[in-house]
């Protein structure tokens, strides 16, 4: 693609996937109208969009990815967390954009909805029930395959991790990556993905944590990042999700 028409596709595929074209209702059914804002800034959850994550979240992964094309950081690209998958999607989408067929888009999920939280876990997520919420957080892999395709974005560049992070991360086939974004918004879920994931990031490359926000989130992250010495500032993008880049 040429780079205004890559600039156009790009920019349409982030309108439709948080269906700034049709805009639907959000689901807990607090209003029957489109709030342009809070989709704009990931704030609501939409009953038809591909994403929640919002306008600035898409535009901080499309510069994240194209950096580490940009700079020839080695590595694929993995969501931990992906909901109907449109962060991903995105992924593929600039990989596409930018005629990139080398590297590979890791969608991890349970594709079953947040874990019960119980008195084993971590102390940060013993009272945050979100597994209460899986009639909507639970997206079938099918339905995000689905979703893929829709977008003729399904080809073997995209690959699934089905299962508990627990079980799939600490065995997953990723040699090397160049950007890790996270969204799990546990405690335990994002460590989990810290401790298998971060040591295969490549200098250069890029975590991104779409939860930052959330109390048990943010503790996994600043007890990782301090136990390992990382001290690259971490970034805001919206008020919710943060950033860094891993040293050169």
């Amino acid at each position: 693609m040429t780079k205004d028409t890559r600039t156009l596709y790009l920019e349409l595929i982030k309108r439709v996937l948080t269906n700034l074209i049709y805009e639907d209702s959000r689901l807990d059914g607090s209003s029957a109208v489109f709030e342009a804002e809070a989709r704009l800034e990931g704030r609501d959850w939409p009953s038809v969009a591909h994403t929640m994550v919002g306008l600035s979240r898409l535009d901080n992964l499309q510069m994240c990815v194209e950096s580490v094309l940009a700079d020839g950081v080695p590595g694929d690209f993995i969501e931990t967390g992906v909901w109907r998958g449109g962060a991903s999607i995105f992924t593929r989408a600039v990989l596409a954009a930018h005629g990139v067929n080398d590297r590979t888009v890791w969608v991890a999920d349970s594709f079953e909805g947040m874990p019960e939280t119980t008195e084993d876990s971590n102390i940060a997520d013993r009272h945050v029930e979100l597994s209460e919420f899986n009639d909507v957080l639970a997206v079938p892999l099918e339905t995000v395959r689905a979703n893929f395709g829709k977008y003729d974005l399904l080809d073997e560049q995209v690959r699934f991790l089905p299962g508990w992070f627990s079980e799939t991360l600490p065995v997953a086939p990723v040699e090397r990556l160049a950007l890790l974004r996270l969204d799990g918004d546990l405690y335990d879920s994002t460590m989990v993905a810290l401790d298998n994931l971060y040591p295969k990031l490549s200098p250069g490359g890029y975590v991104i944590v779409d939860d930052y926000l959330l109390h048990g989130c943010r503790a996994a992250v600043d007890a990782f990042r301090q136990r390992n010495g990382i001290t690259e500032p971490v970034k805001d993008i919206d008020g919710t999700a943060a950033y860094w880049r891993r040293a050169v």
